[in-house]
């Protein structure tokens, strides 16, 4: 099925382009390429880039030309056995696309400023290289004769799935290039001239977002600031296009900072602005507002006990449209600044109103209209268009039309013990449940002689990660409805540490993840087993990152599951602390003492349920070592004692090139096809269940 991701908006608002990733031929990695979809909903979409290699990071000049990056040939380029992503630009007349930028490392993240046309974009910089061609040389080297070693000097080394350095992200600007006439056949597109404007960057440009003000002087980018012990945190810098002089915009050494948006007059910086955490109390986010010229910066709704995010501005630069976490959904809400209108208080309104979750949003040139990517557990993610006076969503044409889902979805809720409501998507197969071979025969149902758990489906409990998130949109990768198909009724709760419930229930279970967490999520699973359609005496926990370290949890406290999966889990605290990819992160929300209390290791003796353990080499967030570890104290420790040939009813599916998620898709069908045996074996008690033949 393809995947849509992402929108831009052209500066006329007549052109919406959306990228679309599709398998390639021989079906084993994604290709994307951007399609552009009618804003108005009138005209089909329509492919505008292919090749084998993909396009990404989309962007507008002023004149509406589409800039993208790709590694594609070059025509006029010299050829490269490893091809590293190019500039690209494709006229708005529908001239052939043409490179205007190239470095060894590669480009990607184009912003352009809205009237200017300056453009900033993102490269690698290897920290001794005096210029551009040095740089490609040093590089050339160490392909040549194969040196991968790094040499750090600071924290952190490696990132999710990939090591940190020896290159370091640098920002470059440039003018936007205009069209050569095609008058002269020989004249050859003349290249942007690229100028560093964070030479002194270090590894302070890594994974932060930046943006360029409309007249395309300045620069607002977040800029980390290391700390003698290995920790960090974010500030708000802002970067003169012309010097190069970098000014702090924004610095608390309470808070990390990022996401900056430029409001559309050149006055205003929206941020993100997220207080950091102890481990006693649980991380605050809100946005800010500061002056581009320096000023005092103050809170947006502070008051409003929701996390937003994505901001974007209403062309008026009085009010913003944000996304937030909410009761299951993720609407779009607009927020009116005090800084407009004599106002003294920023007013929240609530734009959307369906069971969905929104992202990407851009805001048309009038400010009536939002375009955004809508998803939902009933339809993967997809263009629409939301009227801001209204709040009426209308689904636009898109490439990638919704699939037939096997179910439906329900939505449950219990209150527990402190008072809280937990509530939960339900994923349910359409009909009543299917009678299986035995006592009544394959075609018997319910009251015709079957057993009486023939007439319930049996029941997944699936625990999310993060921990700080929520089951609210559509997953690819995560998917219930492929076990929904088999027959499942998928529940998919948000326990304490769940966003979109308010502060306090994000507070509930901060650094005690085995107490509330743990009993939220038995509590949902107690009110569904109750009902008359799922099955108790059938029942499986499964969840990955955090949601592993819960079905961990699970497993050492209770045997109420059949079969339990922990996927990219957390199993020693004490050992993933510091072997982590941010351990920082991880010394502001645990101590020793709480780590050790709630470490699911220590109750290893007590666990009575076949697990399948998975994890990938490659993961970085949660190290492979996790996984190892749990899978020798399982076969040493658990209840489960391995046969005469030292096999037990715990399985280890290992991947040894792919990261925290699994991604490449014949490994995440192996991944499927794995989990549904397991399950099958243990759950429905089919002796006959497969593995897939391709592990050998």
């Amino acid at each position: 099925m393809p995947r849509v991701s992402g929108l831009k908006l052209s500066p006329d608002g007549k052109r919406l382009v959306t990228a679309v990733q599709t398998l390639d031929e021989k079906r084993t990695r994604y290709v994307t390429a951007l399609w552009e979809v009618d804003p108005a909903g009138e005209r089909q979409p329509r492919r505008l880039t292919r090749s084998a290699k993909g396009e990404s990071s989309a962007a507008f000049t002023p004149a509406g030309d589409l800039l993208f990056t790709s590694a594609r040939p070059d025509p006029d380029g010299k050829e490269s056995d490893d091809p590293v992503p190019a500039l690209w630009l494709l006229p708005v007349d529908g001239a052939e696309a043409r490179v205007v930028a190239d470095r060894a490392a590669g480009l990607g993240g184009v912003k352009v400023a809205r009237d200017a046309g300056t453009l900033v974009v993102g490269s690698d910089v290897l920290p001794s290289a005096t210029d551009a061609e040095h740089d490609e040389r040093l590089r050339t080297a160490r392909k040549d004769k194969k040196v991968a070693a790094i040499l750090h000097d600071g924290y952190p080394v490696r990132y999710w799935d990939h090591d940190l350095g020896p290159e370091q992200p640098h920002l470059f600007t440039a003018d936007v290039p205009t069209r050569v006439s095609a008058a002269d056949a020989t004249t050859k597109d003349p290249r942007l001239t690229l100028t560093d404007a964070t030479p002194d960057a270090r590894g302070s440009l890594v994974e932060q977002g930046y943006a360029i003000s409309p007249d395309g002087a300045t620069i607002v980018a977040g800029w980390t600031r290391f700390g003698a012990r290995g920790d960090q945190r974010s500030q708000l810098v802002a970067i003169d296009v012309a010097s190069g002089e970098r000014r702090v915009l924004v610095d608390d050494p309470a808070l990390d900072l990022g996401g900056p948006q430029i409001s559309p007059d050149g006055r205003w910086v929206v941020l993100q602005r997220d207080t950091i955490s102890t481990p006693q109390v649980a991380p605050v986010a809100r946005l800010a507002l500061v002056p581009l010229a320096g000023g005092e910066v103050r809170v947006v709704a502070d008051e409003w006990d929701r996390w937003p995010h994505g901001a974007q501005w209403l062309p008026g630069s009085d009010a913003i449209v944000v996304v937030a976490d909410d009761l299951g959904r993720a609407p779009v809400f607009r927020i009116d600044l005090a800084h407009g209108g004599g106002t003294t208080t920023d007013t929240v309104t609530r734009i959307t109103h369906d069971d969905a979750a929104y992202s990407d949003l851009q805001v048309s040139p009038d400010g009536t209209t939002v375009y955004a990517i809508r998803a939902s557990y009933e339809r993967p993610p997809h263009p629409v268009r939301i009227d801001l006076a209204t709040g009426e969503v209308t689904a636009l044409p898109t490439p990638a039309p919704a699939p037939e889902l096997p179910g439906r979805l329900e939505e449950v809720e219990t209150t527990v013990a402190d008072g809280r409501t937990v509530r939960a998507w339900l994923a349910l197969p359409h009909g009543a449940p299917a009678a299986s071979d035995g006592a009544g025969g394959a075609d018997e149902g319910p009251g015709t002689g079957g057993s009486a758990h023939d007439a319930k489906h049996p029941l997944l409990l699936w625990i999310h990660g993060g921990p700080l998130g929520s089951w609210n949109a559509w997953s690819w990768r995560w998917n219930p409805w492929l076990l929904v198909e088999q027959g499942y009724a998928v529940l998919l709760p948000d326990p304490a540490l769940s966003t979109g419930y308010g502060q306090e229930f994000v507070q509930a279970g901060w650094g005690a993840w085995g107490d509330a967490p743990f009993t939220d999520l038995m509590a949902i699973t107690d009110a569904v087993v109750a009902r008359d359609d799922v099955d108790e005496t059938r029942t499986a926990a499964m969840g990955g990152s955090f949601g592993g370290y819960m079905a961990n949890w699970v497993a050492g406290h209770t045997d109420r599951f059949a079969a339990i999966v922990t996927h990219a889990s957390l199993w020693a605290l004490d050992q993933f602390g510091p072997t982590t990819d941010a351990a920082f992160y991880w010394a502001r929300e645990m101590t020793p003492e709480m780590a050790a209390e709630h470490s699911p290791h220590a109750s290893v003796g007590s666990i009575a349920t076949p697990m399948l353990v998975v994890h990938g080499d490659k993961d970085y967030r949660v190290p492979v070592g996790e996984g190892l570890r749990l899978w020798y104290e399982l076969l040493a420790h658990s209840q489960l004692p391995a046969d005469d040939e030292g096999r037990t009813p715990h399985r280890f599916l290992y991947f040894p090139d792919e990261n925290h998620w699994v991604l490449s898709p014949q490994h995440a069908i192996v991944w499927y096809q794995v989990v549904t045996a397991f399950l099958a074996e243990h759950v429905l008690g089919d002796g006959t269940a497969q593995y897939p033949d391709i592990l050998g």
